[in-house]
């Protein structure tokens, strides 16, 4: 619909218009507009925390499966027989109801090989989808079973024997009774021997139906139209019996969830709408219309929003009926998410079971109207609907008219129902407004039980499970929802399919693809302190003072209940003094100089901050050397300024008591573990020095028993008197190795918390003097002395091999010339031509000397010459062996001849250079 908005659609009434838009320009503008509101949903969206957290290895859960049995998704408990009926993958088993690992009975359904041979032909996987899924496990009587399949493809339906657990081997059609895709979602509930359902009729599933299979009565179905049922998604069906208290004598009636496709509203998509449908247990169709169809099928839309934000849960995806003892009581409840699944949003919504009924029995109807470019529309009907009014069941007033069953509906009733199955008042859930939104959670399964607290209270208790194997256990305070605990029901993180709860044995059943497990509905006993207990807020748990434990009421004797204490809305000023832990509780911890220390602190609450305290201070994250990580503290490198007492402190803030509750939860004191140093040799007879003093009399202090040696004393004996106050600030040197301990091991001590320690004698103060501050000051100058030394080295190793590989300027290879000039004359005779040109004269017999041929020389003294002018020119810019033009002599210098010149060579004998960068011609 164009003139409609996303607003427009997801509002309670519905009737709110806004300017219609062009067609090209509408899908764009809601579209940025609902990308802003999930953006603004996800980011300031509430946010609900479980208190506490339950690890899977943690708790002693019993669980069940076989190898290679797999989707353990169906569930009945039978509590007259103590039994658990689970249906698996071509399996159903009769498990204990007290404790699920012991398997009572088991049967095989399997499917033969000619339906598996059909199915494979359809496309379908052999090892998958080609086996018989149980899907319906309903009781017919106190001695059989309805059971049906998939049955590949092909559902099945058949009866199970419960005195021998057999099968009776006649299948009938399951068609509208079981769903033929093992992954489809479906409903069915077992009313007086008769299966009410809501599945897919056909093999591809385009043909949704609410249907009756009864033994003594024929099929009822709804209209195969999509006014009636359009793509649904069934969660849930129940029946809502009105007994024989009712004065108009209604009859019982089923009711139907599921979520459809929007046939009211038009969107860029397809928007989901959560539904409620209801039809008479007494229908028996029409007459004339709607034969063998249902006369009394209605549905509404069912509303799961934050007004604060206008963002609405669209998809539902369990409900529990929480049945009370007036019909008046009952309430509805179930989970939601939004259709866009990157919102990360679960909310549970709570209906009164009045409202629905309003809305059923006074609810205005909505008719199908061509509009514009002959697009079918849904809008109210302002008509006056025919009497009887249409989808009622019947009851006294139609009796007194005649009208004793649907068969007897006049047609104008009939065909009203037939064209306005669709109620435009929407279902208001209690509030206005969920009862708890969770972020970052995907609920998929919801039960209830209603607990009485021992302040004599009801209070509804919901369990949530999770698509990752988590269940939340949350209670209904003052029209608030707390989540007390979460537990990691499943080892691996996959879905809950299916949740059961039985209110004899307190536990709870969950079916996976992988098992099934049994809980209990709390685990009081593992609250070990009456504040954590009472701040639990946990309807079955309470505080008993004499056992000085945390224990379950509905285990306790009735005449200890009054002595329990217990506050649902967390008022833990009721608990006595908690006294469990003093300083003589504290735990000594004493770790190495240098090393680290890790302090554990455990704390069982989400809700809670942990606060650090040494030495009666506050300690942050911020402060020197210390990590305040989630399960403790960690100190790295401890020194001495470290030592001391450190207390960890829990702060809890209890919103429905108004205040905060802080309670010791660790303590510990930490010291530094020395190492023993020996005592100096005596120094020689009258050659005692300064330093000698000083060590002695650190000795003596530190045998005194303070173990706090005298630094100034030291300080000022090792140093010049000039110098005494800056040597206060640095390491003074150590002459006597006995002075020196050995460096520290670097590691890391863990240190678990227990439950009755030691006092400790005697804490230091982190302020106070240590000889571990005089050995750690030496062991830094030490490692400073070394490794400037090592860097020092490798210096001059560096420069050293530069200079050798001639990389340096002229004055660094001068000198390797002056110390490796021999051994390069005797190596390189190619460069006695170009080194005797460098020679300037200084006399006449110099300049003579100078223009001598090297053949014209007597052998002994070239070798004399070229070693002396090679010193003289070895400028460090030649990169070859020979003149400027790279060229390596023929002959040796003896053997040259002045007249075999080749083309550009250079005369150096002729042209001697004075400089290396001259713009002659260069050797």
């Amino acid at each position: 619909m164009n003139q409609y908005s996303l607003a427009e659609a997801m509002t309670d009434k519905g009737n709110f218009t806004v300017p219609k838009l062009p067609e090209s320009n509408m899908g764009f503008g809601v579209l940025g507009v609902f990308l802003g509101l999930l953006l603004e949903v996800s980011t300031h969206g509430p946010h609900a925390v479980p208190r506490t957290s339950w690890r899977h290895q943690d708790l002693d859960l019993m669980e069940f499966s076989e190898p290679d049995i797999f989707n353990y998704s169906t569930l009945l408990l039978s509590e007259r027989r103590d039994a658990l009926y689970v249906g698996a993958r071509e399996a159903i088993f009769e498990l204990s109801k007290k404790n699920v690992t012991v398997k009572n009975n088991k049967v095989q359904w399997t499917v033969a090989e000619s339906p598996m041979v059909m199915c494979t032909q359809k496309g379908k996987s052999k090892e998958r989808d080609c086996l018989n899924y149980i899907r319906v496990l309903q009781a017919v009587d106190d001695e059989r079973l309805y059971v049906c399949g998939t049955h590949a493809f092909q559902p099945q339906c058949d009866y199970l024997n419960l005195a021998d657990f057999s099968l009776d081997r006649r299948p009938e059609d399951g068609r509208g009774k079981c769903s033929f895709d093992p992954s489809q979602s479906f409903t069915t509930v077992m009313v007086d021997g008769e299966l009410y359902s809501g599945t897919a009729y056909n093999f591809l599933g385009s043909e949704p139906i609410i249907s009756r299979y009864s033994p003594s009565q024929s099929q009822l179905r709804t209209e195969y139209s999509t006014s009636w049922l359009n793509e649904p998604s069934f969660v849930f069906a129940d029946v809502i019996s009105e007994g024989g208290s009712r004065a108009d004598g209604e009859d019982d009636k089923i009711y139907y969830f599921f979520t459809e496709v929007s046939v009211e509203y038009e969107f860029f998509g397809k928007l989901l709408i959560p539904r409620v449908a209801r039809v008479c247990k007494g229908d028996l169709g029409g007459q004339r219309t709607l034969q063998k169809k249902w006369t009394s099928f209605l549905k509404a839309k069912l509303v799961c929003s934050m007004p604060e934000l206008n963002f609405v849960f669209n998809v539902v995806h369990d409900v529990f009926i929480l049945k009370g003892a007036e019909r008046r009581d009952t309430v509805i409840y179930g989970v939601f998410t939004s259709q866009w699944g990157n919102v990360g949003l679960s909310a549970v919504c709570a209906y009164n079971m009045t409202a629905v009924e309003e809305v059923f029995s006074k609810g205005k109807f909505m008719q199908k109207a061509t509009v514009e470019q002959s697009q079918t529309k849904w809008v109210r009907y302002n008509g006056i609907p025919p009497s009887p009014r249409p989808g009622a069941c019947i009851n006294n007033l139609m009796r007194r008219q005649n009208i004793s069953s649907s068969l007897h509906l006049p047609d104008k009733t009939l065909q009203f129902v037939k064209d306005h199955p669709l109620l435009e008042d929407p279902v208001l859930p209690v509030g206005n407004r969920p009862r708890l939104i969770t972020k970052d959670v995907n609920y998929t399964q919801i039960v209830v039980e209603r607990v009485r607290a021992l302040d004599g209270n009801i209070y509804d208790v919901i369990f949530t499970g999770t698509d990752q194997g988590v269940l939340h256990k949350s209670v209904v305070y003052e029209g608030e929802v707390h989540i007390v605990e979460e537990t990691q029901l499943l080892k691996n993180s996959e879905s809950i399919k299916n949740l059961l709860l039985s209110s004899q044995t307190r536990s709870l059943y969950a079916g996976s693809d992988s098992g099934v497990v049994q809980s209990p509905t709390a685990f009081c006993g593992r609250y070990l302190s009456c504040g954590d207990c009472v701040l639990a807020r946990d309807p079955y748990c309470a505080w008993d003072p004499r056992a000085a434990a945390c224990v379950n009421i509905f285990d306790a004797p009735s005449q200890k209940l009054r002595k329990l204490i217990q506050s649902l809305n967390g008022d833990a000023d009721k608990c006595p003094s908690d006294l469990s832990l003093s300083l003589k509780d504290y735990r000594r911890v004493t770790v190495k100089p240098g090393s680290s220390a890790e302090l554990p602190c455990l704390g069982h609450s989400n809700l809670a901050q942990v606060m650090w305290k040494t030495n009666g201070s506050a300690l942050t994250e911020a402060s020197r050397f210390h990590l305040v990580a989630e399960h403790g503290l960690l100190i790295y490198s401890v020194a001495p300024e470290d030592q001391g007492q450190y207390e960890c402190w829990s702060v809890e803030w209890a919103p429905a008591a108004g205040k905060n509750f802080t309670r010791l939860v660790a303590g510990y004191v930490l010291a530094l573990d020395l190492p023993r140093r020996a005592p100096p040799p005596p120094p020689p007879a009258g050659r005692a020095t300064a330093a000698t003093t000083a060590q002695e009399a650190w000795s003596t202090r530190a045998a005194a028993g303070d173990g706090k040696p005298d630094r100034a004393l030291l300080t000022s004996a090792l140093a010049p008197p000039s110098f005494t106050a800056a040597v206060r600030f640095t390491s003074p040197p150590q002459t006597d190795s006995s002075l020196t301990p050995p460096p520290p091991p670097s590691s890391t001590i863990k240190f678990q918390p227990k439950p009755h320690l030691l006092p400790s004698s005697n804490a230091p103060r982190p302020d106070s003097r240590d000889p571990a501050a005089e050995y750690l000051q030496r062991s830094n100058s030490t490692a400073l002395l070394f490794l400037f030394l090592l860097f020092f080295l490798l210096f001059l190793a560096a420069l050293a091999y530069n200079c050798y590989m001639r990389y340096l300027p002229a004055p660094c290879l001068r000198l390797r010339a002056a110390l490796l000039g021999s051994h390069k004359s005797a190596h390189q005779p190619e460069y006695r031509a170009c080194e005797a040109g460098l020679m300037e004269s200084a006399s006449a017999s110099t300049a003579a000397a100078e223009k001598m041929t090297m053949t014209e020389r007597p052998t002994q003294n070239g070798s004399q010459t070229a070693q002396s002018v090679r010193a003289l020119r070895d400028t460090g810019y030649e990169t070859e062996p020979e003149c400027g033009n790279g060229q390596i002599p023929s002959g040796t210098a003896a053997g040259d001849s002045p007249t075999q010149e080749k083309p550009f060579d250079v005369d150096c004998e002729s042209q001697p250079i004075q400089f290396a960068d001259a713009d002659e011609p260069y050797c």
